[in-house]
């Protein structure tokens, strides 16, 4: 969300949505073939059937498409973009390193706004449509269902080594590559047309939460998303927003493997039920400490933005 180098104008911010989309359909054809390749490497032409019909007897093959997807959809365009416009990707971006405390503090925001998007979660899920639309909500319904018995199979763990791959697959990958893309390209793109850091945010946000096609969680993953695009607009780096993401997919996995290996049922496993004025004071607490960050790394007005990310806190 900045000029990186004074010397060189960067191309237009719709240029920058076309190169995008242009290096996302490309990416994606280009590491669907990889994956496919090593689904027939590893499983053979069965596991590549398997994988093409959601059938789940070919769990491992179905995760190496979702890192390739991962990887061509969304890392791809947000590296190649900043290879377009010549630029360092950790000047384009702000890569800089976190630091452990602060880490820490990112650590406790999220276990503090945890019930808000539970509740968020609740809320969508008793969306109901007027009856001249019946025929979306079904067609919404079924895709929610078949994205829920995906991530059921998906999240079926037998050891530790099941654990530690779907770390990886769920929430050590998506982190990494839907950050860049959402909170650092679209967002930094977005604020180039806008020169409103909020605007950017939540449209940004929009734009994340709806590209999963899961319209009953829509709601909650458009909070996430917004409270990520504030971390890495207050903190100038986006590892912090790559953390914060990785804490939320690694609290459903581990939950999911801890409920499993003591025999428990694991679907529907992040629900979190409490009284409303648990739901108060995580709002008062995510609040507190947005603005402590927000303090902590002097963001002091939305024309500081630029110089705010090239900054060294």
């Amino acid at each position: 969300m900045h000029q990186s180098s004074p010397n060189k104008q960067e191309n237009s911010p719709f240029v920058q949505m076309l190169y995008l989309l242009l290096f996302a359909f490309g990416g994606l054809i280009v590491f669907a073939i990889i994956g496919m390749v090593l689904v027939f490497l590893t499983s053979g032409i069965d596991g590549l059937k398997g994988a093409a019909t959601n059938d789940m007897r070919y769990i491992g093959a179905f995760k190496i498409l979702l890192v390739a997807q991962q990887i061509g959809l969304f890392l791809t365009p947000a590296i190649l973009l900043a290879v377009v416009e010549r630029t360092k990707l950790t000047n384009f971006y702000g890569l800089k390193a976190p630091k452990v405390n602060w880490l820490l503090w990112i650590a406790i925001l999220s276990v503090c706004w945890m019930p808000l998007m539970g509740l968020a979660n609740v809320w969508n899920q008793k969306m109901v449509f007027p009856e001249f639309l019946a025929g979306v909500e079904r067609w919404m319904r079924a895709m929610e269902d078949s994205a829920a018995k995906a991530t059921e199979a998906i999240l079926k763990m037998k050891n530790l080594g099941d654990l530690v791959v779907n770390l990886l697959v769920i929430a050590v990958t998506p982190a990494i590559c839907e950050e860049l893309i959402f909170r650092g390209a679209v967002q930094r793109t977005v604020f180039r047309i806008k020169s409103n850091p909020h605007v950017a945010i939540w449209i940004s946000a929009m734009i994340f939460s709806a590209i999963h096609f899961q319209f009953y969680g829509f709601l909650p993953r458009l909070l996430l998303g917004a409270a990520f695009g504030y971390v890495y607009y207050f903190t100038g780096s986006i590892w912090y927003a790559v953390f914060a993401h990785f804490l939320n997919n690694a609290y459903a996995v581990c939950v999911a493997y801890y409920l499993q290996m003591n025999n428990q049922s694991y679907t529907n496993a992040d629900d979190i039920d409490m009284p409303w004025y648990g739901y108060v004071i995580s709002a008062i607490l995510t609040l507190a400490l947005f603005v402590q960050i927000s303090k902590k790394f002097k963001v002091k007005s939305e024309k500081s933005y630029d110089e705010h990310l090239q900054s060294d806190v």
